[in-house]
Protein backbone atom coordinates (compact mmCIF):
# COMPACT_ATOMS: atom_id res chain seq x y z
CA UNK A 1 0.00 0.00 0.00
CA UNK A 2 1.29 3.69 -0.85
CA UNK A 3 1.14 6.43 0.70
CA UNK A 4 0.73 10.28 -0.85
CA UNK A 5 3.74 11.95 0.60
CA UNK A 6 2.35 14.60 2.66
CA UNK A 7 -0.35 12.15 4.19
CA UNK A 8 0.59 11.53 7.67
CA UNK A 9 0.51 7.71 8.27
CA UNK A 10 3.57 7.32 10.95
CA UNK A 11 3.22 7.77 14.85
CA UNK A 12 5.41 9.13 16.53
CA UNK A 13 7.01 5.66 17.89
CA UNK A 14 7.53 4.60 14.35
CA UNK A 15 9.27 7.80 13.28
CA UNK A 16 11.21 7.77 16.48
CA UNK A 17 12.56 4.01 15.63
CA UNK A 18 13.02 5.00 11.71
CA UNK A 19 15.11 7.68 12.57
CA UNK A 20 17.01 6.09 15.90
CA UNK A 21 15.75 9.63 17.79
CA UNK A 22 13.83 9.58 21.32
CA UNK A 23 10.18 10.59 20.96
CA UNK A 24 11.46 13.41 23.38
CA UNK A 25 12.90 14.55 20.71
CA UNK A 26 10.47 15.28 18.29
CA UNK A 27 8.24 16.80 20.78
CA UNK A 28 10.88 19.25 21.11
CA UNK A 29 11.46 20.03 17.37
CA UNK A 30 7.55 20.28 17.39
CA UNK A 31 7.89 22.98 20.58
CA UNK A 32 10.50 25.00 18.51
CA UNK A 33 8.10 24.86 15.77
CA UNK A 34 10.70 23.66 13.57
CA UNK A 35 7.72 20.53 12.60
CA UNK A 36 4.18 20.69 12.96
CA UNK A 37 2.49 16.87 12.50
CA UNK A 38 -0.79 16.53 12.10
CA UNK A 39 -3.14 15.06 14.70
CA UNK A 40 -5.74 12.22 15.03
CA UNK A 41 -9.03 12.64 16.47
CA UNK A 42 -7.64 11.33 19.25
CA UNK A 43 -4.91 13.90 19.45
CA UNK A 44 -2.17 11.47 18.52
CA UNK A 45 0.78 12.76 16.45
CA UNK A 46 0.89 11.51 13.12
CA UNK A 47 3.43 12.19 10.45
CA UNK A 48 3.94 12.26 6.99
CA UNK A 49 6.88 11.17 5.10
CA UNK A 50 7.43 14.63 4.04
CA UNK A 51 7.46 15.14 7.83
CA UNK A 52 10.42 12.48 7.96
CA UNK A 53 12.38 14.13 5.27
CA UNK A 54 12.00 17.75 7.42
CA UNK A 55 13.30 15.78 10.47
CA UNK A 56 15.69 13.74 8.49
CA UNK A 57 17.19 17.28 7.37
CA UNK A 58 16.95 19.02 10.53
CA UNK A 59 19.25 15.87 12.43
CA UNK A 60 21.83 16.41 9.25
CA UNK A 61 22.38 20.47 10.03
CA UNK A 62 22.38 19.86 14.14
CA UNK A 63 24.57 16.40 14.59
CA UNK A 64 26.97 16.70 11.09
CA UNK A 65 27.19 20.77 10.78
CA UNK A 66 26.39 21.33 14.63
CA UNK A 67 23.72 24.22 13.87
CA UNK A 68 21.69 25.15 17.04
CA UNK A 69 18.12 24.87 17.07
CA UNK A 70 17.74 28.61 16.17
CA UNK A 71 20.20 28.22 13.14
CA UNK A 72 17.90 24.95 11.60
CA UNK A 73 14.86 27.39 12.41
CA UNK A 74 16.52 29.88 9.76
CA UNK A 75 17.72 27.71 7.38
CA UNK A 76 14.20 25.68 6.79
CA UNK A 77 12.43 29.09 6.56
CA UNK A 78 15.55 30.20 3.72
CA UNK A 79 14.49 26.81 2.03
CA UNK A 80 10.36 27.68 2.34
CA UNK A 81 11.21 31.05 0.91
CA UNK A 82 13.45 29.75 -1.90
CA UNK A 83 11.34 26.56 -3.36
CA UNK A 84 8.84 28.85 -3.43
CA UNK A 85 10.75 31.81 -5.40
CA UNK A 86 11.93 28.22 -7.43
CA UNK A 87 8.10 27.36 -8.03
CA UNK A 88 7.47 31.25 -8.98
CA UNK A 89 10.14 31.27 -11.01
CA UNK A 90 9.14 27.84 -12.69
CA UNK A 91 5.58 29.18 -13.16
CA UNK A 92 6.45 32.63 -15.02
CA UNK A 93 8.72 30.21 -16.97
CA UNK A 94 5.71 28.30 -18.43
CA UNK A 95 4.01 31.56 -18.85
CA UNK A 96 6.98 33.19 -21.14
CA UNK A 97 6.95 29.37 -23.09
CA UNK A 98 3.26 29.41 -23.68
CA UNK A 99 3.03 33.36 -24.65
CA UNK A 100 5.81 32.81 -27.21
CA UNK A 101 4.53 29.79 -28.64
CA UNK A 102 0.68 31.26 -28.63
CA UNK A 103 1.07 34.85 -29.17
CA UNK A 104 4.12 35.75 -31.25
CA UNK A 105 4.31 37.44 -34.29
CA UNK A 106 5.46 34.82 -36.72
CA UNK A 107 8.77 36.31 -38.60
CA UNK A 108 7.07 37.11 -41.86
CA UNK A 109 4.82 39.62 -40.67
CA UNK A 110 6.75 41.12 -37.88
CA UNK A 111 7.67 44.80 -38.47
CA UNK A 112 11.06 45.70 -38.21
CA UNK A 113 12.13 49.13 -38.52
CA UNK A 114 16.30 49.51 -39.53
CA UNK A 115 18.37 52.74 -39.52
CA UNK A 116 19.62 54.44 -42.42
CA UNK A 117 22.74 53.58 -43.63
CA UNK A 118 22.84 57.05 -45.37
CA UNK A 119 24.02 59.95 -43.84
CA UNK A 120 23.73 63.89 -44.85
CA UNK A 121 26.70 65.75 -45.21
CA UNK A 122 25.84 69.36 -46.35
CA UNK A 123 28.75 71.44 -47.42
CA UNK A 124 28.90 75.42 -47.09
CA UNK A 125 29.97 77.60 -49.76
CA UNK A 126 32.58 79.48 -49.09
Amino acid sequence: MTHHYEEPVYMISVVAKILDIHPQTLRQYERENLISPSRSDGRIRMYSQCDIDKIKMILRLTRELGVNLAGVDIALRLKEQIDKMEQEIANLRYDLNKAERSHGVSPDKSLVTKKSIYEMIIFEDE
